[in-house]
């Protein structure tokens, strides 16, 4: 692990001063289960690392797009700092290798699950705060997730399929529409669910995902391809 751990740091160019707050954020909650050696789980630092990423965003939102309405930049965030956003980052750094698992969770698929790859990534952003400050956050975002942002800016896609669901429900048939879980399968780090969406009781769409809220997006996007495209 020792060599794996120093194989990352240069893949990210940052040195830890204390690796023990890299190795924190590596502990998925599974892997107590199985050893002695951790006390813990990377969850607080998830906690923590969340409210880095939302300042940064925020912050180079603000910055970047003085022309851009509050609306707008709430959307790009929300496209940037997603589950689905952040999971494909930490694929791109080798993350997914990275993460300390249990057995059980490893073959369920847990170094592919998007939710486990997002968390961890987030406690990534907060080991590095803890140990190097804010600054070296900000040349760690700069390079992963800045690059992005701009291309979801430039290509005006910051708008979530939920919002643009809900635009052109609102402009076409006077009703905001709701989503409804049909059904919830599969062992707790394995999860799919299946979502409705619906214009009033009318029933348009339906999406998966391996939580509630991608089930939604999904959901959404198909509404929008059936009704308004």
């Amino acid at each position: 692990m020792q060599n794996k751990l120093k194989d990352f740091q240069k893949k990210i160019n940052i040195t830890f001063k204390d690796e023990k707050k890299l190795l924190q954020a590596l502990v998925h909650r599974s892997h107590l289960n199985e050893q002695t050696s951790h006390n813990e789980s990377n969850e607080r630092y998830e906690f923590l690392g969340d409210a880095v990423l939302e300042l940064w965003a925020t912050e180079s939102l603000f910055n970047s797009y003085p022309g851009f309405h509050e609306g707008n930049m709430t959307n790009l965030r929300a496209k940037l700092v997603c589950t689905k956003s952040l999971s494909q980052t930490a694929l791109e750094i080798g993350l997914d290798k990275m993460v300390l698992l249990s057995q059980g969770e490893e073959q369920g698929g847990g170094r592919e699950n998007q939710s486990i790859l997002a968390d961890t990534f987030e406690a990534l952003i907060c080991a590095i705060f803890l140990d190097q400050g804010q600054s070296s956050v900000e040349k760690f975002l700069n390079s992963t997730l800045l690059p992005k942002m701009k291309k979801f800016a430039q290509a005006k896609t910051f708008k979530d399929p939920k919002s643009i669901f809900q635009e052109f429900a609102q402009a076409k048939e006077s009703v905001t529409p709701h989503y409804e879980i049909e059904s919830e399968n599969g062992p707790d780090h394995q999860k799919e669910f299946v979502v409705a969406a619906y214009i009033g009781d009318k029933k348009v769409s339906t999406g998966k995902g391996n939580n509630k809220q991608s089930a939604e997006e999904e959901a959404a996007k198909e509404a929008v391809k059936k009704l308004y495209t």
